[in-house]
């Protein structure tokens, strides 16, 4: 967790030095018992109660993305990151609906394992693989279209963001990053766990630095999708929490969103 938030960092701030405290570096104690791991960064005195601009900050989010780089042209991190307790499956794929595939069918596995099995969720889980996801998200990479993939913080909402009270400037911490589609960082604001980011004017505002892929028509299917993910995530690392039930069941088992496909 700490080594996957310490290698995002040092890509995050390589590209934009001020949207993210100077990583320094981590390691492991000396005592063996338990295991003890720490992470160093640059000390930023924020203000993490005011909600950031909403054009100012997602103008620098969408920049972030825009610049980063892939290093091998893929979906894809060089080493695991976490999203809370939760890793993320980050191995290279140049497809990104087989990442997303991947990567959504994890954190369900962990989500049956901390919660229990659920047939009907299971069931909605297997269709939103093998129908919904080629789908939705192979259109992005057909019929010529090109898809680059961007550095994301991965687990972006307003918990793991401040305002540099030195700067007046927004900055992020607690990155468990990975190169996916740039729109799957709007995912986690849609989560019920999210509070400021769920105004519209944060995604509208995003869109107008960062247009949505083609085909347009489809990104709010596209962002249920990937709000997907975030919802089950949170479910796999909080034991009993009803957001199980109440996001996560309505749109996998009872909007007529999936009967479409």
């Amino acid at each position: 967790m700490l080594r996957g938030e310490y290698e995002s960092s040092k890509i995050i701030y390589s590209i934009m030095d001020d949207f993210l405290p100077k990583p320094y570096g981590f390691g492991k104690y000396k005592a063996k018992n338990p295991p003890t791991y720490f992470y160093l960064s640059e000390f930023v005195d924020m203000d993490v109660f005011t909600a950031p601009d909403p054009a100012d900050f997602t103008r620098r989010l969408a920049q972030l993305q825009k610049l980063s780089e892939p290093p091998t042209g893929r979906f894809g991190f060089a080493v695991p990151t976490c999203d809370g307790q939760v890793a993320h499956t980050v191995d290279w794929d140049s497809s990104w609906a087989d990442f997303y595939r991947r990567l959504l069918l994890g954190v369900c596995e962990k989500d049956l394992e901390t919660n229990g099995p659920w047939p009907e969720m299971e069931l909605a889980t297997k269709q939103v693989a093998e129908v919904v996801i080629p789908r939705l998200l192979g259109m992005l990479q057909e019929n010529g279209r090109e898809l680059k993939p961007c550095i994301i913080h991965g687990d972006l909402w307003e918990g793991n963001m401040g305002i540099n009270l030195k700067t007046g400037d927004s900055i992020l911490f607690d990155a468990g990053s990975y190169f996916a589609h740039n729109e799957m960082e709007l995912g986690h604001w849609r989560c019920e766990f999210s509070s400021v980011f769920r105004a519209e004017e944060y995604t509208r505002h995003y869109l107008l630095s960062y247009p949505p892929a083609e085909p347009v028509s489809e990104f709010d299917d596209r962002n249920r999708l990937y709000s997907l993910k975030g919802a089950i995530n949170y479910s796999a690392g909080h034991p009993g929490s009803m957001l199980r039930r109440t996001f996560v069941v309505q749109p996998m088992l009872k909007s007529g969103f999936w009967n479409n496909y």
